[in-house]
């Protein structure tokens, strides 16, 4: 193992069997008698979550690991933390692990905060003395001092999150390793979060850093690989790992990353185009821009809020717009159906790629929230024509009109 790398690792892979039952007709299963009725008949097929991965991490630095979900970041990091076994290829870590990869890991239930701070600093290699020297900037950062002798099962999965992070972060582990977990804890406590893991970065240490959120893995990584099925298909700078990463997941006009919700709202279609040249995927800077989306009520609703969010390839949110910010009613019956029609003129956006999330909700109840709906790139040549704008200089370009008098 090379003297300055904290991981390094050769043709890893994992498999699994995957079953599926075979169909079977009462008839045929009654001729076959009782043991052919009772029979669980399988077929399987071999799935790889993970596909001869290379890759090497220096010491100090933070890596982030992205990718839709099913690409094998878990898996990838559930090898790296000796969960699982690999089904071929090997690596080797320089140093202690210390890994949050769901919430509560390393946890019983039945014991107290304070008696699984000894005990998940004890799995993670710690002495007695070292935990008692570092007990109190554990407690501190993780905000559940009035709840520390109660056990954690009655803890909210905010609060395991806080306090798992804390004892992770804490015990100055050589390789920290972070999974989408810290999606559980409040904006606060995620700032918080990032700011640690900088701060042991700094200190020397590795951080595997796995999340959704492309702004918090802009504004903490300096390398970032992309997982595609299984495979890495981007491996370096992080604003080129992102773009790539927005680029894969989009499906221009009815596609999205993610989408959650009960759907008693729901939208049946969503479009992104050009007022007068139709659908599109790039516009240059100045166009006006069209969102066109279809939503069906199942439920009797009155105020729905609809809005959408528009983040550039960094993850970034540029801007937000509501319905009722513009004056916008929108209310139904079930089986009713509304086509709503946004149209922005003139959007002067800097070159580079963004992406229009949308959502359905009422006092905070998700209906239907589809996220990176409509990816787009916007690119020179129209309004201002222009060389002197570049991607990552500028967010937005505001158009003035310029005068000299004498």
């Amino acid at each position: 193992m090379k003297q300055d790398s904290a991981i390094q690792v050769w043709g890893l892979s994992k498999s699994y069997r995957i079953g599926h039952r075979k169909e079977r007709t009462l008839g045929g299963s009654l001729a076959g008698g009782l043991r052919k009725l009772l029979s669980t008949d399988r077929e399987y097929e071999l799935f790889w979550a993970l596909s001869d991965i290379d890759l090497e991490v220096s010491r100090g630095q933070v890596l982030g690991i992205i990718g839709r979900n099913g690409a094998g970041k878990t898996t990838l990091l559930k090898l790296l933390s000796r969960i699982t076994y690999p089904t071929r290829g090997h690596f080797s870590i320089h140093g202690r692990v210390a890994s949050l990869l769901e919430v509560g890991t390393g946890f019983h239930p039945e014991l107290s905060g304070r008696e699984n701070i000894f005990l998940n600093g004890t799995i993670l290699g710690m002495s007695r003395a070292e935990i008692r020297r570092k007990f109190d900037e554990i407690v501190d950062f993780s905000g559940v001092e009035q709840f520390l002798d109660t056990p954690v099962k009655r803890y909210s999965s905010g609060m395991y999150v806080r306090l798992a992070f804390a004892v992770a972060a804490h015990l100055e582990p050589e390789v920290l390793i972070v999974d989408e977990v810290l999606a559980v804890g409040d904006a606060a406590f995620q700032r918080k979060c990032l700011g640690k893991m900088g701060e042991v970065a700094r200190m020397g240490r590795t951080v595997l850093f796995v999340s959704h959120n492309m702004g918090a893995v802009a504004q903490l990584c300096e390398r970032v690989v992309l997982l595609e099925a299984g495979r890495i298909v981007a491996d370096g700078a992080t604003e080129e790992a992102i773009s790539r990463y927005l680029s894969l997941s989009e499906i221009p006009g009815n596609g999205y990353i993610h989408r959650h919700g009960n759907r008693k709202v729901e939208f049946l279609s969503w479009e992104l185009s050009h007022p007068e040249l139709g659908p599109l995927t790039e516009f240059r800077m100045g166009d006006d821009l069209l969102i066109c989306m279809r939503i069906r009520f199942n439920e009797k609703v009155d105020d729905l809020d609809l809005g959408l969010s528009l983040r550039n390839a960094s993850g970034e949110r540029i801007t937000h717009l509501l319905n009722h910010d513009e004056g916008l009613r929108l209310s139904g019956m079930p089986g009713d159906e509304v086509l709503v029609k946004v149209q922005l003129p003139e959007v002067f956006l800097a070159p580079g790629r963004y992406a229009w999330s949308a959502g359905l909700e009422k006092f905070a109840e998700d209906f239907d929230v589809i996220e990176d709906a409509l990816g787009f790139s916007m690119v020179q040549g129209g309004r201002p024509s222009r060389t002197t704008i570049y991607p990552g200089n500028v967010r937005v370009y505001l158009p003035g009109r310029w005068r000299a008098e004498r």
